[in-house]
């Protein structure tokens, strides 16, 4: 598979350049971008946001500043769906469509600065912060990466070192779109250098979450609300997937169980998925997730109408 052709993404709030309709296959063509490849998995979209919160959480500064300045706090789950949607329009859609998104998120991002205040934890609290820090972008790109990765590799197939390559210059590119300074010191120019960052961060000693990140976390990636008894499968796919695909590290910081049973379910799990894929229809196997998304958003609704609460973390 070729790399994406590299036009320069368009400034972020100005109008896209005409492409004829003909032409315009998207920031990542089908057939010729990897990243697309990797996202076209329906078990990549539906998993790999919930992961990414849970790595994401772990850089306290990320977490508590996105918290910070987060609308839609009382539907969190319609407020994560939209997140969803927006990241498969610009993977999967017209660049048209992506460039809408993304000046939509670039309006809401200038809003993404301040200071953090006495009030919030000792090792933040004082410290500048912006969407388009490059150290918080990165962070934000690289769980992404990172997440999507483990996921497709884990259920999929293993990419080669080529394709990794390029998926990761691929994201690099998606990250420059939405704003990342992709030639700041920070940011590695290469998967190799990615793999090594990536995984020193997540073994920092260093590394915590504050109270309310593990929360919110945690509730993110296992307890999305749905029609019952999709919610108590989903539950345990969730657990098995996500948590499966998470360093060890990480799982002890979140103190997650992951026993004997589980290692051995995750193992059948992910070998029946990757023999049973041949004989998967294509249109069951890839595309976008948006009637998922959307059923977890009606789901949310129709429980807080009800006076239900959707948000809590179970005993």
């Amino acid at each position: 598979m070729s790399a994406v052709p590299s036009p320069k993404p368009t400034a972020l709030g100005t109008k896209p350049a005409r492409i004829s309709n003909a032409d315009d296959r998207g920031y990542f063509p089908e057939g010729e971008s990897v990243l697309r490849e990797v996202h076209g998995e329906r078990i990549v979209g539906l998993y790999y946001g919930q992961r990414t919160t849970l790595i994401g959480a772990l850089d306290a500064l990320l977490y508590e500043s996105t918290e910070r300045h987060t609308r839609g706090k009382s539907q969190p789950w319609a407020r994560l769906a939209r997140t969803a949607r927006i990241m498969e329009n610009v993977f999967f859609g017209t660049r048209e469509d992506a460039d809408k998104e993304l000046a939509r998120v670039a309006a809401m991002h200038k809003k993404v600065k301040g200071t953090m205040p006495a009030s919030a934890d000792p090792r933040i609290s004082g410290k500048r912060y912006s969407a388009f820090t490059p150290e918080l972008a990165y962070r934000t790109i690289g769980a992404m990466a990172d997440s999507a990765l483990a996921v497709y590799e884990a259920c999929v197939r293993e990419l080669d070192d080529n394709e990794r390559a390029t998926y990761w210059q691929e994201y690099l590119y998606a990250g420059e779109l939405f704003g990342l300074d992709v030639d700041h010191p920070v940011v590695p120019k290469t998967y190799e250098q990615f793999r090594e960052d990536w995984d020193a961060w997540l073994h920092d000693p260093k590394l915590f979450l504050t109270p309310g990140a593990r929360e919110s976390a945690i509730q993110s990636a296992f307890h999305q609300p749905l029609p019952r008894p999709q919610e108590e499968v989903q539950k345990r796919l969730n657990h098995l997937i996500i948590t499966g695909t998470l360093p060890e590290r990480v799982r002890e910081i979140y103190g997650l169980d992951w026993g004997f049973r589980d290692r051995i379910a995750f193992r059948a799990m992910t070998k029946s998925l990757k023999t049973s894929r041949p004989m998967t229809p294509r249109h069951i196997r890839r595309g976008r997730n948006h009637a998922q998304f959307n059923l977890v958003a009606r789901t949310e609704h129709f429980r807080q109408e009800r006076g239900r609460d959707t948000w809590q973390i179970p005993a």
